[in-house]
């Protein structure tokens, strides 16, 4: 199941973090790294500081956008050492490891990490499903990154050497998925008025936080799926029997 977990690192600017995440991974036994627009790889810095794991390194995927590197995922967990503005499920760091392991049997899972100088934007966060910390000394919370993948990366295998962990069962949709369902309902939304160009205010933003947070199973987005192209044809109807009128 741990082949199903990865580590997903955004605008790394010190190579050497990227090096020491890969062996922080291989320590404990996961080989997905994704890095979304390092600044500066491959690097002989990195392959120096990862030691024994530069194969991790030669099978990295390098993408342009967060999206990307978590479009077939079903979990997305982002971490930050600090609470925002708005409101995801929090995680410690043991019980980020639980929810990995138990998810990760049937599915994807990423673990995304942000900038070395100010981590993960809000907009980032936001595409997540929890959001995890590691608690530490209140008066200086914050760790280097790779220290953090460090300590997710050790509890992530501990929960996996657990004989009685329960592994969900349920059938989440993978990130493209949920994206597609977020055009189809802003679509829906617009033709119908509730949002207009002159006042669209947050409501899109709040929608994918509900959605993210609540995580709707596969079958239950197909049916909201299914509810939106029925008002898309009900309104249609209504559209041209007007014409005719």
């Amino acid at each position: 199941m741990l082949s199903n977990v990865r580590i997903v690192l955004i605008n790394t600017f010190h190579p050497g973090n990227i090096g020491a995440a890969a062996r922080a991974m291989k320590n404990m036994g996961l080989s997905q790294l994704w890095l979304v627009d390092p600044q500066v790889f491959p690097s002989e810095e990195a392959d120096s500081r990862a030691a024994g794991a530069k194969d991790l390194l030669d099978s990295a995927h390098v993408v342009g956008t967060l999206e990307e590197a978590i479009g077939d995922c079903q979990l997305v967990i982002g971490t930050s050492a600090r609470s925002r503005t708005f409101d995801l499920p929090m995680l410690d760091a043991r019980s980020c490891g639980t929810k990995v392991v138990s998810e990760a049997a049937s599915g994807e899972v990423a673990i995304v990490f942000g900038r070395e100088t100010m981590g993960l934007l809000n907009e980032e966060l936001q595409l997540c499903n929890f959001h995890t910390y590691i608690s530490a000394n209140p008066e200086y919370p914050v760790l280097n990154v790779a220290q953090a993948i460090q300590l997710l990366c050790y509890e992530i295998w501990m929960a996996a050497q657990e004989p009685d962990l329960k592994h969900e069962v349920s059938e989440y949709p993978r990130q493209n998925e949920m994206e597609l369902f977020y055009e189809h309902l802003e679509t829906v939304l617009r033709t119908t008025n509730f949002i207009i160009p002159q006042h669209e205010g947050r409501a899109m933003t709040k929608l994918k936080r509900y959605f993210n947070r609540t995580r709707p199973e596969k079958a239950e987005l197909g049916m909201l799926r299914g509810i939106l192209t029925s008002v898309q044809e009900t309104v249609d109807k209504l559209s041209k029997n007007d014409k005719k009128d």
